[in-house]
């Protein structure tokens, strides 16, 4: 028996327009993107999932704006924690660390930033949540945020987490994937957008 997984990433905010690191930081929606989520809903595919979302109030509000109802707070959807560099610009740690910088990015599953968690940090926590909604056996949309979903993609396509990744996603468009009995996932569909999606106001 296997279930649905499908995830969705938050709305544009403040900081990720301008590709600053959010990570455990709590910033909210830009007016811009919470009025484009207001006139979004899921595909009819997608009715009827049960609806997680992480406690961060973009996530948070990115299911009010949808109108998702009777959201189930999940505090292992959190995004990533970046630790010192949250607020930083990959772009400029790039440039400021130089080689260190590029030798951390190099361990793929194990980059962490100063006093931050890794991608394998990520995945463990949010195993075991897939294996609960496996067992569940329940449909489940999960908001929440990057990082979560790339250790997700990365779990079913195989992805080392090295140079380019094996496809491309949307980050304005559901992901859906199928869990197996003990929550591993696999792709079932990338790239499902939301009924009424345009570009603007959720950029990745």
């Amino acid at each position: 028996m296997t279930v649905t997984l499908a995830l969705l990433r938050h709305g544009e905010t403040p900081w990720s327009r301008v590709n600053r690191v959010q990570g455990r930081t709590d910033i909210g929606l830009t007016e811009p993107a919470a009025a484009v989520l207001a006139e979004r809903s899921l595909p009819p595919s997608c009715a009827g999932l049960r609806v997680f979302t992480s406690p961060l109030a973009r996530c948070t509000q990115t299911v009010a704006q949808l109108r998702l109802a009777a959201p189930t707070i999940e505090p292992r959807l959190i995004e990533m924690a970046w630790g010192q560099w949250e607020g930083r610009r990959l772009a400029d740690l790039r440039a400021e660390l130089g080689a260190a910088m590029a030798e951390n990015e190099a361990r793929g599953w194990d980059f962490m930033a100063p006093a931050g968690e890794s991608p394998r940090l990520v995945w463990q926590r949010v195993l075991p949540w897939l294996a609960e909604r496996a067992a569940l056996r329940e449909p489940t949309l999960a908001v929440t945020h990057r990082g979560v979903m790339r250790v997700v993609f990365a779990q079913a396509t195989g992805w080392d987490m090295l140079g380019k990744p094996p496809a491309k996603l949307d980050w304005n468009a559901l992901q859906l994937f199928t869990l197996d009995e003990h929550g591993m996932p696999t792709l079932q569909r990338l790239n499902l957008p939301l009924v009424g999606a345009v570009d603007a106001g959720r950029q990745p």
